[in-house]
């Protein structure tokens, strides 16, 4: 009963508070000054709540994320090198999913402490602060197995979704 109530209670309103217009627009900005270093892609998707029929069936965020990877094409990079920083806020959970370019490069555990990081920030009230600093990493990351040659084209859109 207690996450049903989470996410009800959780609003856009509180999306709004914790990721104002000036945070989404540095978040954009952040994305777009590293993929210019490297040739990976970045995506950061922020949802206040799970839909109804996540809840329903008992789904996790990480389900979640998993399905928003696939849903904004996060996967198809011409190296397979996309990554997605999912924040769910009703549950105060992050996910990263790497794409397959990233596999025996970055472990499980290096970006789970990433995540970890990050909501630390958050329980801290530091949103924009704790996004920044974790798309930092995420680009150290990508920098170090993908860094930039030649013709680097943005194959996603940097601008954060809000789902």
């Amino acid at each position: 009963m207690g996450r049903w109530l989470r996410h009800l209670l959780t609003t856009h309103l509180v999306l709004r508070w914790r990721f104002p217009a000036a945070t989404l627009a540095a978040i954009d900005e952040a994305i777009a000054e590293s993929e210019t270093r490297h040739r990976a892609e970045i995506r950061c998707a922020i949802e206040t709540a799970l839909p109804l029929g996540y809840l329903l069936r008992g789904r996790s965020a990480r389900d979640r994320a998993l399905d928003v990877f696939a849903r904004l094409g996060v996967w198809d990079t011409a190296e397979n090198n996309g990554v997605l920083l999912y924040i769910l806020l009703a549950e105060h959970s992050i996910e990263i999913v790497a794409d397959r370019g990233f596999a025996g490069r970055v472990s499980a555990d290096e970006w789970a402490a990433l995540a970890q990081s990050m909501e630390q920030e958050f329980r801290a009230g530091r949103f924009a602060d704790g996004t920044l600093a974790v798309l930092r990493a995420i680009g150290q990351h990508a920098l170090r197995h993908f860094p930039a040659t030649g013709d680097n084209p943005n194959e996603l859109s940097n601008r954060p979704v809000i789902l």
